[in-house]
């Protein structure tokens, strides 16, 4: 796997992967490295994460998965011994057939069936389930873990790394936002709540903050809004 890595800000970087374009992000700290998604297979999981350590020169200490759609989140089981977060439900979606559905959606997208389901059967529940707002202490950065869906799915976090004087803030917003393309609502999007969740996205991170969509280049608040505008306009939301 080809390494590309895109600094957003010192210490804070990202990679468009190749295939289905996800976005897997970054965070240093002096004692501590959180990886924002990791990809669609335990193979890519952990070649992520030796690059990261190479990287960085410490090992991944935390793991956010921003929501529960295999391109994403299949990565994760290569991450043991970290501290993973995922939103409020999510490890009860585990219990009740979500690594079926992560295997079809791979293998339907075209991942191989045997490697999709090994990974699913190694995605473990997550140590913190997130409802609200948690900061995780990475040593001289805090990075901000949100609840700020549903939108894209029922269970959507987003994350957000203050810049403070070294660089601007950075908002890792999974697929709430999408630049590459439509944004995609499937059948575990909530549409109606999608516009809010941007709202709460957009007060999170403000009119400076770099956003780092699922997929797609970065962009402004702007483009975010203007998203927003558009997803309210689709589902007939009253804005």
């Amino acid at each position: 796997m080809e390494s590309t890595w895109e600094e957003l800000a010192p210490g804070v970087v990202r990679r468009r992967l190749p295939g289905w374009d996800e976005t897997v992000g970054a965070v240093a700290g002096h004692h501590g490295l959180l990886v924002v998604d990791t990809g669609a297979s335990l193979r890519t999981g952990a070649e992520l994460r030796r690059e990261l350590t190479g990287r960085f020169g410490q090992p991944v200490s935390h793991v956010v998965i921003t929501h529960p759609h295999f391109d994403h989140a299949l990565g994760s089981g290569a991450f043991a011994g970290t501290e993973m977060y995922a939103a409020a439900g999510f490890g009860e979606l585990l219990d009740h057939g979500v690594r079926e559905t992560l295997t079809e959606d791979a293998v339907r997208h075209g991942a191989g069936r045997a490697e999709s389901e090994e990974a699913a059967d190694v995605l473990h529940r997550p140590q913190h389930e997130v409802s609200g707002d948690m900061l995780v202490d990475l040593g001289g950065r805090t990075a901000v873990v949100a609840n700020v869906g549903p939108g894209h799915t029922a269970h959507d976090l987003v994350v957000l790394v203050p810049g403070g004087r070294e660089g601007p803030d950075v908002v890792f917003c999974g697929d709430l936002v999408e630049e590459s393309g439509e944004p995609q609502a499937g059948p575990d999007a909530q549409p109606a709540w999608w516009p809010g969740a941007l709202d709460r996205l957009l007060a999170l991170g403000g009119e400076h903050a770099r956003y780092v969509p699922g997929h797609g280049a970065v962009v402004d608040a702007a483009f975010v809004r203007a998203q927003r505008d558009m997803l309210a306009g689709r589902y007939g939301v009253a804005t």
